[in-house]
């Protein structure tokens, strides 16, 4: 091809045909260019669309991690809202209602004693933030609710932080200084798995009204109402957010 260029400008100068020699020079600058740009624009047309497989996968992970998370939020739900039920029974009691059966009102105080803790599963979300691939996700919506979510959690940290603290000081030292644990753990365990109670299990009813006079102890299940329910409407949320984040993803991922 450029053996053929090269002979029809060397005919044009021999036949001294100066003016159509600059005409076709012209011409054929222009179609360097072009080949030029078409060239450049193939290649951005696949750095595009590697980088697009790229997002695409990114996508594909962060919905995986959200789905489980979706799962677990949902778990943690009722492992809180079992506590904070069990916490409003049990101030029932400090209120004046007659504890009619002990292990029933020792498996309800036990059981805002339990502490489980919900993890997320964002590696794909920390993986993108710390190599720098985050600005690889193009859907802003998507990205701002990844963001929010870890707002979310941040709060949900912070709050059980703060039930974590009162409970040590409002629970857990009044109760491991009035009781003896271990009928009251083995009670709790027997109902927990098998959802009857072993009469065979002796609980002191002197140690019940010890805790029911101790004003400390139950400012531990007033605190634990009030920090839990807080606990539960992040998670909801959280878990709402988390929802319309999955949808967002599965448009994306189904665009061309």
């Amino acid at each position: 091809m450029i053996k053929f260029f090269r002979k029809i400008r060397q005919k044009l100068l021999s036949e001294n045909k100066i003016s159509k020699y600059l005409i076709y020079a012209i011409g054929e600058i222009i179609l360097v260019v072009i080949g030029i740009l078409i060239a450049l624009q193939i290649n951005n047309n696949n750095e595009l669309n590697k980088q697009r497989a790229k997002e695409v996968q990114f996508l594909k992970n962060l919905k995986s991690d959200l789905i489980f998370e979706e799962s677990e939020l949902e778990r943690y739900i009722g492992i809180r809202e079992s506590i904070l039920n069990s916490a409003q029974i049990a101030l029932e009691h400090f209120n004046g209602k007659p504890v009619k059966n002990i292990q029933m009102f020792n498996y309800h105080t036990f059981n805002v004693g339990i502490w489980q803790e919900f993890q997320r599963n964002n590696n794909t979300f920390v993986e993108l933030l710390n190599s720098g691939n985050f600005t690889i996700i193009s859907n802003e919506s998507i990205k701002n609710g990844l963001l929010n979510l870890d707002l979310i959690h941040k709060q949900i940290i912070s709050n059980r932080e703060h039930l974590r603290n009162d409970m040590e000081h409002y629970y857990y030292d009044p109760w491991f200084k009035t009781v003896d644990l271990d009928p009251l753990a083995e009670s709790f365990l027997f109902y927990a798995n098998k959802k009857e109670f072993d009469n065979n299990i002796e609980l002191s009813r002197q140690e019940l009204d010890r805790l029911l006079n101790d004003t400390i102890f139950k400012n531990g299940f007033v605190l634990s109402v009030f920090t839990n329910s807080l606990i539960i409407d992040d998670y909801k949320r959280m878990m709402e957010l988390n929802k319309q984040v999955v949808e967002l993803i599965n448009e994306e991922i189904t665009k061309g």
